[in-house]
């Protein structure tokens, strides 16, 4: 339930602050006054597109019991609000918000009427309002309905599988040979984690292997000085340890030196220098040598299951088949509920409609594809005519007539916007419209914006949308007030005195 509404700055208003009640809210006033500006800056604030925006507009509602999104946190008394500065900004409780994502928070509590709009018969809102009014009261359809939508997402994902193993099968040869390409160019060289800072490091020693055997050669004189040397330490009576430690290192060093110099004289250069280029190869192209081998397991893996792939796809195709045939069984079960259920509606609705002088409504069901919806495909016909042909006051006439014989029995189903659904009809046919609406205002908070008697006179709160010298302004009217404003409604500027007792008649 909206609470209160405040604006400042909207085309002709400069500024409003109203309060408003429960049930049915009726604004009139002469044509061009501002109705539907105002009408439009409510709408605006729940995301729909309408024309004008205030520079302000604030919005306090009741928070409906099931709207909740993780990305915002909301109060129990929400407040909207729109500011227009160079761009319109949306906010929800002090937070910015997209336009997209706050109309998608509140399209299932906020709806929005016109003869404007020719929306609401569509198979699917058909099929959901069908369901809705099912799920109400049957037990049973519920369960069907919701092993069936389970199972039906299953049966998606599943399809989904088998088309991409058919897509993999069609360049399965192409892909196995490139797999096999893969992996067979890194298992050839088979390099192994390190191997190429060894290779490296025997490069450098490669390059100098000449300089290490001559300079050896040269330092090899040492050794012939060795024993003059101790023998001074003798003479000396000084202890030569320290030297002939250091010299039993250098000999030591020295063959090592030497064993080295053989083993690389007798190395392969060319065969180290290839092994070489093919690991930096390898690392040019994944990185490292971890990441070439990690690829080349990725690679194997995926040969691996291209060998089961005809084996997945026999299997998916075989549960597919059977599931197919399940799920057919209980979308006709599904099928014959709805059908029942839209006989029902369409005996309740015929009371309705003949009120309104309009013909008889039927629900048409042609079977189609299976789908997350079952098999219907759900079209509507008033008389011999498609919903699709019939005139805007038609057309929302009878979409009030299937919201009131498919309201539950608690309250708070939302808030109703309606502008001018009473337009261009007869007096019978205004009268049959207010009781319908007079009906759905005890579930719902309607806004209408009306220019016939009989609904005004049923509104729970009237307000009343003057113009002065291009200034509008709302004033909420008491009951002379509204016995006043409804005669104007019949009678024009300077009503009689049979409007005026009309009126109050109608007022009771």
């Amino acid at each position: 339930m909206i609470n209160r509404l405040y604006l400042r700055e909207l085309v002709t208003f400069d500024e409003v602050e109203l309060e408003f009640s429960k049930g049915l809210v009726v604004f009139t006033g002469p044509s061009g006054a501002g109705k539907s500006v105002l009408i439009s800056s409510i709408l605006t604030s729940f995301g729909y597109t309408a024309q004008g925006a205030a520079k302000l507009c604030e919005l306090t509602l009741d928070k409906p019991m099931q709207l909740t999104n993780s990305n915002y946190e909301l109060e129990d008394e929400l407040t909207v609000k729109t500011l227009k500065k160079e761009k319109l900004r949306y906010l929800i409780d002090g937070q910015n918000i997209s336009k997209k994502v706050l109309y998608d928070m509140f399209v299932p509590y906020v709806q929005y009427l016109s003869v404007r709009d020719k929306s609401g018969f569509e198979s699917n809102t058909l099929i959901s309002m069908l369901d809705t009014s099912l799920l109400t009261k049957n037990k049973t359809f519920k369960k069907l309905l919701k092993e069936y939508k389970k199972r039906y997402a299953n049966y998606r994902i599943k399809t989904q599988e088998l088309d991409k193993i058919k897509e993999d099968e069609a360049k399965l040869a192409e892909l196995i040979e490139f797999a096999t390409y893969e992996v067979s160019k890194i298992e050839k060289i088979n390099p192994q984690v390190g191997e190429d800072e060894s290779l490296i490091q025997v490069k450098k020693q490669l390059s100098r292997v000449d300089k290490i055997k001559a300079s050896l050669s040269t330092a090899m004189d040492i050794f012939a000085a060795e024993s003059a040397v101790e023998e001074v330490y003798r003479l000396l009576d000084k202890n030569a340890s320290v030297f002939t430690d250091a010299m039993n290192q250098v000999r030591a060093d020295f063959e090592e030196t030497e064993h080295l110099a053989t083993e690389l004289e007798e190395m392969d250069v060319e065969e180290i220098l290839n092994r070489l280029s093919d690991i930096t190869a390898l690392q040019q192209r994944y990185g490292s040598i971890e990441e070439a081998l990690s690829y080349k397991e990725a690679k194997q893996k995926e040969l691996d299951g291209y060998k089961n792939i005809e084996q997945d796809k026999s299997m998916l195709e075989s549960f597919l088949s059977m599931e197919y045939t399940e799920l057919s069984t209980l979308a006709r079960q599904i099928s014959k509920a709805r059908q029942k259920e839209a006989q029902q509606l369409e005996k309740t609705l015929k009371g309705y409609l003949i009120t309104l002088k309009l013909p008889e409504f039927n629900f048409v069901f042609t079977s189609k594809v299976l789908c997350e919806n079952g098999v219907d495909s759900v079209d509507a016909h008033l008389g011999n005519s498609n919903t699709s042909t019939l005139s805007g006051g038609e057309f929302n006439r009878v979409r009030l007539a299937l919201m009131a014989t498919t309201i539950s029995d608690n309250a708070g189903q939302g808030v109703l916007i309606l502008d001018e659904i009473d337009a261009n009809v007869s007096g019978d046919e205004s009268i049959a419209i207010a009781e319908m609406i007079g009906k759905l205002s005890k579930v719902y908070q309607i806004f209408a914006i009306s220019h016939q008697p009989h609904l005004s006179a049923k509104a729970d709160q009237h307000i009343v949308v003057t113009k002065d010298a291009n200034k509008s302004q709302v004033i909420q009217l008491s009951n002379e007030g509204r016995i006043h404003e409804i005669s104007r409604i019949i009678a024009g500027e300077n009503p009689t005195k049979e409007a005026i007792d009309f009126a109050r008649r109608l007022r009771g």
